[in-house]
């Protein structure tokens, strides 16, 4: 199956994750691509708190997630995939060329500018996302499932 979501979420596995978008999203793997929790089995170990046993978590970095994002494309899982931030989406937008990225919890934090109510982006944040959408990437903001889907330009005040 393909991956059915790739998130950037600051919370990264959360309720709204697992119950919100892996229910609806029929999930059966989560996997975080994040570098420092790739090298923490103590922090892998709280996120796991928050998945249920039927879905399957997974830690890697970058450069892990460069490697297996293929396998997840093509792979049986339904998988959903969750990064922390912005610079992150940008270290992979070469893999993510055809894929959708949303745009979940990005918090207030000085710098940044509130776009919608779970979503505050700093302009450095706005510029990778459109050089990510230059690429080939569709990037959107949506906080569930059934909720409104922005797009980049409409984000941005120009749709």
């Amino acid at each position: 199956m393909p991956i059915v979501l790739f998130r950037v979420d600051e919370r990264l596995i959360h309720g709204q994750v697992v119950v919100g978008w892996g229910g609806p999203l029929h999930a059966d793997r989560i996997v975080v691509v994040d570098d420092a929790i790739a090298d923490s089995a103590w922090e892998q170990e709280l996120y796991c708190l928050g998945v249920p046993p039927e879905i399957e978590a997974q830690f890697v970095s970058a450069e892990g997630a460069r490697e297996a994002f293929p396998l997840w494309k093509s792979g049986p899982k339904r998988t959903i995939v969750l990064v922390r931030d912005v610079a992150t989406v940008g270290r992979l937008a070469e893999i993510l060329r055809g894929e959708e990225v949303n745009l979940g919890g990005i918090h207030h934090a000085e710098g940044r500018e509130r776009v919608l109510p779970y979503l505050h982006l700093t302009p450095a944040e706005h510029d990778v996302l459109r050089g990510v959408a230059a690429g080939g990437v569709e990037v959107t903001a949506r906080d569930l499932p059934g909720s409104r889907r922005f797009t980049l330009d409409e984000l941005a005040g120009e749709g």
